[in-house]
């Protein structure tokens, strides 16, 4: 017969098999490559109309590790059907598992981060921080995907995963225990992403400790403090004290207080509130609340004023707070207003026989 080769045998396999397993390998990497043609091209074309740049993300993702999984699949479909050597055969099959492991859970781990964005876009009002927030929250995410398709892997591979749990029982209290400060920061890490009580970029105090959140790890968080040094702080640390958040902050509340000498005239004294406030309406950014003679001091007629900066950045404040300080400062001197300081008044009946007036003033300054 013409075709008598066909039945020759190489390896444990006849020639016509390892020409069937060619075909089969080649007819899918053709279809494969077809349907990526086509398929994902008017995937894409459908995603470059939509607004949406997740459906993107999507596309791409899918493309990525989609893909390889179907050159894998192929590959093993055609050297299914072969006699190999046993040594082979198994070599062969635990590549196949551990390739095709790792590129599902990378496809898992993209899906999870893609849903992850859809919820932050959907339900958190603030999305400025979107890509920080999701690059601090996937490496523990990952781990624990990471983990479990070890588990699988191992367990596909014909690994007792009951036994080696069960063998590490006691190895794991040890270790349990060894890193249970390191166990509270991962938790502490996960309740600071999830109840964000700060982002990136914001401004915080922490006790003794201020200054701009720039990293959140998970062991760890980061702040950049005024004087520019960076200030690492335990994330278990940051959960259990009291943070103040001035990038939550939609105003500040400025109280301040201020006394005229007594000689100010009563007309002086009711004009002031009003200067005060117009000084403020003018002031851009600021509010005034109210601003009142609010008492008699032992040396001063003392005012509060009461206003709001309507900012949460701190040097927007500063500068209107200094622009109302300089105001103060020159429409008082315009109406003849003096600040008080403490001073002390002496009088004198009569000087002693042949002293001056110099000589008197100079007992009293040393008296005081």
């Amino acid at each position: 017969m013409t075709f008598d080769f066909l039945s020759w045998e190489f390896g444990g396999n006849r020639l016509n098999d390892y020409l069937i397993a060619t075909v089969i390998l080649l007819c899918s990497i053709i279809l494969i490559k077809t349907l990526r043609r086509s398929t994902f091209k008017s995937l894409r074309k459908w995603a470059a109309k939509s607004e949406n740049i997740y459906d993107d993300a999507i596309v791409n993702i899918l493309e990525r590790d989609l893909i390889p999984i179907a050159y894998i699949a192929s590959i093993y479909l055609a050297i299914s059907n072969l006699a190999l050597h046993p040594i082979l055969d198994r070599t062969v099959n635990v590549m196949v598992v551990i390739i095709s492991t790792i590129l599902a859970i990378r496809l898992i781990c993209a899906g999870i981060e893609y849903i992850i964005k859809i919820y932050w876009i959907n339900y958190q009002q603030d999305n400025l921080n979107l890509e920080q927030s999701i690059d601090a929250l996937m490496p523990a995410i990952r781990i624990v995907i990471w983990l479990i398709g070890t588990i699988f892997l191992l367990d596909n591979l014909g690994f007792n995963i009951s036994a080696v749990v069960t063998s590490l029982g006691i190895g794991g209290v040890a270790i349990a225990l060894a890193s249970q400060g390191v166990l509270q920061d991962l938790f502490s890490y996960f309740s600071i992403l999830l109840d964000r009580p700060f982002e990136l970029g914001d401004f915080i105090i922490v006790g003794d400790y201020l200054g701009t959140v720039e990293y959140v790890g998970i062991k760890t968080t980061r702040l950049k403090s005024i004087d520019g040094e960076q200030i690492v702080m335990a994330n278990t640390d940051l959960v259990g004290s009291r943070i103040r958040n001035y990038k939550k902050m939609r105003q500040r509340r400025v109280v301040f207080n201020f006394g005229v000498v007594y000689e100010t005239s009563t007309e002086q004294l009711a004009q002031i509130p009003d200067l005060i406030k117009e000084i403020i309406a003018q002031t851009e950014n600021a509010t005034c609340d109210r601003a009142h003679f609010s008492g008699y001091g032992e040396y001063s007629l003392n005012f509060e004023v009461v206003y709001s900066i309507n900012t949460n950045d701190y040097s927007v404040y500063m500068n209107a707070q200094q622009e109302i300080n300089l105001a103060v400062k020159d429409k008082f001197a315009e109406y003849a207003i003096e600040f008080a300081y403490p001073t002390q008044v002496a009088y004198l009946d009569a000087l002693p026989s042949g002293m001056s007036i110099k000589q008197g003033q100079s007992m009293v300054e040393t008296s005081a």
